[in-house]
């Protein structure tokens, strides 16, 4: 229903339940099997349970490909120098509590010079579990080759059976953060006719400060969902999407700050006109106007840049430019009523050219014209910093290329 926007809770319960957490436990729990088997299989006997080996593939088996495929180093590291860490010291000393805080504090040392980054605590918890399992040396080679075919398992089972994909979460996020800067533009329009008191006024400027908090739970959600795109053999036009995503998410950041410098202007005037009327009536109604247009825009752009072009996505782009279209109109007819608002009472004149200046930010940041060509931008941005970090890649392909192209002229 227009107007309406979803509680915060619920799009949260909503977002759970949509995420395929079900899948992924599947996942770890099958990779880590796998590479128990695998362990048991190729270490020769006798030896003991190769817990290391599923206990390595958990950690390697990640929530993405790219994140697996950019950590799973690191992480096997973390782990082999504990297990070398822990053969050393119970080939010196036992098992007690004053030798058990000694390799804590060597693997957490350690950890930090061999620069697995954040997974130093990993180094101390495999030494722990080697420790505690074995204090044999002999069992070294044999923690360290579990590590590796754990290791080797968790790439492999991600490589085969990619991870899901979580652009419909972060699309979920986006949108229900358009919807709540939706709602808080038609409730400043309501609120405004009458004296809007000071405490109302203030409360806004407070809802609008929380924004922040929001914006920063959908950001995480938006950096899941674009290392799900990334490597993933599932993904088409990975790129696109991240960068359709990812300035959408921007333009909305923008347009939540200037909404707080918005409902800050609105409490300023609020504190300098008690006990009378904020705007004239017609004033009001206006404004009244032009925020229901505006909150259709903003709920519009969140629809679009969330909507595949193939599902209805030149539609929703038709319906952000009527409501900018009609947000502009009233704009005009609002800063007219206001000029002349401020000649019969010039008080606060200042304040009535920083509400249409905030207006015209708004508006301007979710120009159609203007994301076109942030989008081309931003685009060639990215695949300049592909081009520079993969340069001899990038030359070999001009060669074919050029090597294709001169191949029928030397025909002719």
């Amino acid at each position: 229903m227009p107007g309406v926007s979803a509680p915060a809770h619920v799009i949260k319960l909503v977002q759970r339940t949509t995420e395929p957490a079900g899948a992924q436990v599947l996942r770890s729990t099958a990779a880590a099997v796998i590479a128990f088997v695998v362990a048991q299989w190729s270490l020769p006997d006798p030896h003991p349970a190769p817990l290391t080996a599923p206990l390595t593939a958990l950690l390697v088996v990640q929530v993405t490909l790219y994140a697996t495929l950019t950590t799973g180093i690191r992480r096997v590291n973390s782990v082999v120098v504990g297990v070398l860490i822990a053969s050393g010291f119970s080939s010196l000393v036992g098992l007690s509590w004053w030798s058990l805080g000694l390799t804590i504090f060597t693997s957490l040392l350690i950890g930090r010079v061999v620069r697995v980054n954040e997974f130093v605590p990993e180094v101390a918890i495999s030494a722990m579990l080697v420790l505690g399992v074995s204090q044999v040396t002999d069992t070294a080679l044999e923690r360290v080759m579990e590590t590796l075919i754990g290791a080797g398992v968790g790439l492999l089972f991600n490589l085969l059976f990619a991870p899901p994909v979580w652009v419909e979460t972060a699309g979920a996020s986006i949108g229900g953060l358009g919807e709540r800067m939706g709602a808080m533009l038609r409730a400043l329009g309501d609120e405004i006719g009458g004296s809007h008191p000071v405490g109302e006024a203030a409360a806004r400027l407070h809802e609008a400060r929380r924004l922040d908090h929001d914006i920063v739970e959908v950001d995480a959600s938006l950096r899941q969902a674009e290392e799900s795109l990334m490597l993933n053999p599932r993904v088409r036009q990975g790129l696109l999407y991240r960068v359709v995503l990812r300035t959408g998410l921007d333009t909305l950041e923008i347009c939540a700050v200037v909404l707080r410098v918005l409902t800050r202007t609105l409490t300023d005037l609020a504190k300098a006109r008690t006990g009378e009327r904020l705007f004239p009536e017609d004033v009001a109604d206006s404004l009244r106007e032009l925020f229901g247009h505006m909150s259709d825009a903003v709920e519009g752009f969140a629809v679009m840049i969330t909507t595949p072009m193939a599902d209805s996505g030149e539609e929703a782009e038709e319906r952000l430019a009527d409501a900018l279209a009609r947000s502009r109109r009233t704009r005009d007819l609002v800063a007219d009523l206001l000029l002349e608002d401020v000649q019969e009472h010039p008080r606060q004149w200042q304040l009535h050219g920083a509400l249409l200046a905030e207006v015209d930010r708004i508006l301007d940041e979710l120009d159609i014209d203007k994301r076109t060509e942030r989008l081309g931008e931003e685009l060639d941005r990215r695949s300049a910093q592909m081009h520079e970090r993969h340069p001899r890649f990038r030359a070999v392909v001009r060669r074919l290329r050029g090597a294709s192209r001169q191949g029928p002229r030397a025909e002719v």
